[in-house]
């Protein structure tokens, strides 16, 4: 059994979330910023789906996506959240909950534009998550924008968008030799609030 008995400390959840996603970055073979998103319909029907983390702060986590897509359509109908960070070469994972607020016009454009021309290309060709009857159908729709726009940035289409989770609960997780796994749960009540902290049962 190991004999390090060092707990997680109870640190800065954000400060934390920086070092812990540093070290990600150095050891995760593909996609550190790869995480979960949980949503819920109105009437409670869970969905998950992997996403990339796109910025993050003392203000939230922010990712990107169609606002018509299922998980947008969800977003959009249930303003909250739950993401999980999991790095197998760590050996950790990070829970994170709270309620969503979409970004502003202005950040979205930034965003976009800052993703490669193709990508660009695909976001706008795209009716994600809709029914698609042949692919060439998309190929096709990507071929013509690239006619249409030859040099330059694509316009971002309105639907095309992000949000930011404010969260209301992050718990760090750290696994253990036998199961006697490390686990901290920071909690507020609003953005405003101090945050609280606990050790837990693993």
């Amino acid at each position: 059994m190991e004999t390090d008995q060092s707990a997680i400390p109870p640190s800065d959840p954000f400060a934390l979330f920086e070092v812990w996603f540093a070290e990600a970055r150095e050891s995760e073979p593909n996609d550190a910023n790869a995480m979960a998103l949980a949503t819920a319909s109105p009437d409670g029907f869970p969905s998950v789906r992997m996403v990339l983390l796109k910025g993050y702060g003392a203000d939230g986590f922010v990712f990107y996506t169609n606002a018509e897509s299922h998980k947008g359509e969800q977003i959009r109908a249930n303003m909250r959240a739950a993401l999980l960070f999991h790095w197998k070469s760590l050996r950790r994972q990070i829970r994170i909950e709270g309620p969503l607020e979409e970004v502003g016009e202005e950040e979205a454009d930034a965003y976009f534009h800052s993703r490669p021309r193709v990508s660009q290309i695909g976001s706008a060709a795209s009716d994600q998550s809709r029914p698609l009857l042949d692919r060439q159908l998309y190929v096709d729709r990507v071929a013509a924008l690239e006619e249409r726009y030859p040099e330059g940035d694509i316009p971002r289409p309105p639907h095309w968008t992000g949000f930011r989770l404010s969260p209301r609960r992050i718990e760090f997780w750290r696994d253990r030799e036998y199961r006697l796994h490390d686990r901290r749960l920071f909690a507020r009540e609003s953005a405003e609030d101090a945050w609280s902290n606990t050790l837990l049962y693993p």
